[in-house]
């Protein structure tokens, strides 16, 4: 019995992220409501992009952001302990640069607090953050801002990351799903979203505030729950688009799969259960779906997750001769996670992934295995730079 009451207890709890991914993606449809200046001067903009070794690419993402400036605009670059000529090819590039060393506190969220310091001595009315590996696309800008000014909330842009040459894949498709449809559902419903980020819009007063030199692995996402709790949780705008491509070094890509899962990992273990208890305190329903959403883990985990509790139920009901209820919950757990991930792929994801490489989603979660191994037993603690290219 005790066997049983455990089983169905672990099928129940993994019911409610299943739930909530669910109506997330049942809910989301292309709202890519635009924002409307409506021939107002724009409020000064500085565009902060926080950047370690990035020489290879970061001359085209300033050429994307520059575009898009206006004189009284600044786009600042915060070469952050790099060791090539991130700092060189910026400045030629038309960006203000500023250089900063110190080994020890190495990290996003570091170089960021950099930034905003430097700008405080002639503060902009927004800040809008990019990292240096991205393409902001034409009137993003524009649609950050004013979506920010309208609703008074930090803005993020949909954040897309693509194949080389617009190749499909599985990881492609699983991008599209976590930041794109995922944060329609919850625009859909009026609620709050993550932030990703990259194209995230911030009035300077919510920045200058704002508590960003964290060594976090997922500072973004932090960022977001910490500005939620204070009462301006992030809103999506999915009229702006931020793109960048998959790392093609296999050490690159498994470098950052790992610092993501283990962030959100660590993150669910450590914020969703503040966040219930701030929601409850303060009577936020937006902090209470922001933790529910937090709280559904990286797909790949959750669908191992429901594999493991199906099989080991089915064992124990071939063992003693009856059908349990963790039976009955965990199969459907999976199959409602199945059509959710059908209806995602059959609305927005036929351009990411292929109908032949639907069989390869049960092999991209099992690659990941070692990913939530290590969580438990070496958990990485610490930012390291993503290596984009094998050479």
């Amino acid at each position: 019995m005790l066997t049983e009451a455990l089983l169905t207890l672990v099928s129940v709890a993994l019911l409610v992220p299943v739930v909530v991914l669910a109506a997330e993606v049942f809910l989301a449809r292309d709202l890519a409501r635009s924002y409307d200046g409506q021939q107002k001067p724009r409020p000064r903009v500085a565009v902060l992009i926080p950047a370690h070794n990035e020489a290879a690419g970061i001359a085209a993402t300033i050429r994307s952001v520059v575009a898009q400036t206006g004189p009284s605009d600044r786009v600042l670059v915060v070469a952050d302990n790099c060791t090539d000529q991130t700092a060189a090819v910026a400045l030629t590039a038309g960006a203000h640069v500023i250089e900063r060393a110190d080994p020890e506190r190495r990290g996003k969220g570091f170089a960021l607090d950099h930034g905003v310091s430097h700008l405080a001595t002639d503060p902009p009315d927004f800040v809008i953050v990019v990292d240096a590996d991205c393409e902001v696309r034409p009137g993003s800008l524009d649609q950050l801002v004013w979506a920010s000014l309208s609703s008074g909330r930090p803005t993020q842009a949909l954040d897309l990351m693509v194949e080389e040459g617009g190749a499909r894949s599985v990881r492609s498709f699983a991008w599209i799903l976590k930041n794109q449809v995922r944060p329609l559902g919850l625009r859909r419903a009026g609620l709050p979203c993550q932030l990703m980020g990259t194209g995230m819009a911030f009035p300077w007063e919510m920045i200058r505030r704002a508590k960003l030199a964290s060594g976090a692995l997922v500072e973004d996402v932090k960022l977001g729950l910490e500005l939620a709790v204070a009462g301006t949780p992030p809103l999506f705008c999915p009229s702006a688009l931020v793109v960048s491509k998959f790392p093609q070094s296999q050490e690159g890509a498994a470098a950052q799969v790992t610092r993501w899962e283990h962030g959100h990992l660590a993150l669910i273990l450590r914020e969703v259960p503040r966040l219930i208890v701030q929601s409850v305190l303060k009577r936020s329903p937006s902090l209470a779906v922001m933790a529910l959403d937090v709280s559904v883990p990286p797909l790949s985990l959750l669908v191992l997750l429901l594999l493991a509790v199906l099989l080991a139920a089915i064992a124990y009901s071939w063992a003693t001769g009856r059908i349990a209820s963790s039976v009955m919950v965990s199969g459907l757990g999976l199959a409602m996670t199945v059509l959710a991930l059908a209806r995602a792929w059959g609305r927005f994801g036929r351009q990411a992934m292929s109908p032949r490489d639907v069989g390869l989603l049960v092999l991209y979660g099992a690659r990941k295995v070692p990913v939530y191994v290590r969580f438990l037993v070496a958990r990485q603690g610490q930012w390291i730079r993503t290596k984009r290219h094998d050479r």
